[in-house]
């Protein structure tokens, strides 16, 4: 992949699990669509080098729609229309920061200014959740989220839903860690830690402006401009 996150990957592919792991997924693109495309797998990586990494927002595994997931979490590629999950991190982040929606929903623009986007999963059979789950993404994913913990810099995470919070536990204490639900359909209106009206963006901005980090621009420009 040529990016500072080669000796991670070197390191896990020498791992037994990874070769089985693997060749489940190969197997699978044998038996049907499987998403992201081969070559999106890793984008999360490919956009934001660890040494650039200033806000981490964890899903959970790609969209299983049809040519919806493109490597990067939550996001879509572009003419591809929004996912209900995007749909509302959009409508937070209006009402956040008073941002305008885009006309499109590919992530690509945060994930250039150090905001990895990274699943715990990283592929999925078409049009079933979750179908790759516990073959061995975990273990990898879990290891890229300590590699951005030990850095000295602090970072901003987003653990959005149960699964995600469930990671806090890899979280060095000099980090800032922003809890909610899920973004997606009614988790978001639930009352305990409920996604809208948890204002991340801001927080995150807050955050990283005070440690001199700088603030992430959430404002993603329409296609065509």
């Amino acid at each position: 992949m040529t990016s500072d996150w080669d000796a991670l990957l070197d390191e896990e592919a020498s791992k037994q699990y990874w070769n089985a792991l693997q060749d489940y997924v190969l197997a699978q693109r044998a038996l049907g669509p499987v998403y992201p495309p081969q070559d999106q797998v890793f984008a999360a990586l490919r956009a934001t080098p660890l040494d650039r990494v200033r806000v981490v927002i964890l899903g959970q595994d790609p969209y299983p729609g049809t040519d919806e997931a493109n490597g990067l979490a939550f996001s879509v590629g572009d003419g591809v229309d929004a996912p209900g999950s995007l749909r509302n991190i959009f409508k937070e982040l209006e009402s956040d920061l008073g941002t305008k929606t885009p006309n499109h929903g590919n992530l690509t623009h945060w994930a250039n200014q150090g905001v990895l986007l990274l699943n715990t999963v990283l592929t999925v059979r078409a049009g079933e959740r979750h179908s790759h789950k516990g073959r061995g993404w975990e273990t990898f994913t879990e290891e890229a989220l300590r590699a951005v913990s030990a850095k000295d810099e602090p970072v901003v995470f987003m653990l959005w839903g149960n699964k995600a919070r469930a990671k806090r536990k890899l979280i060095a204490a000099h980090h800032e860690v922003i809890e909610s639900s899920h973004p997606s359909g009614i988790s978001a209106y639930r009352t305990s830690a409920p996604f809208f009206t948890s204002r991340p963006f801001s927080r995150a901005n807050t955050f990283l402006k005070t440690r001199g980090r700088g603030e992430v621009d959430w404002q993603i420009p329409d296609l065509g401009d």
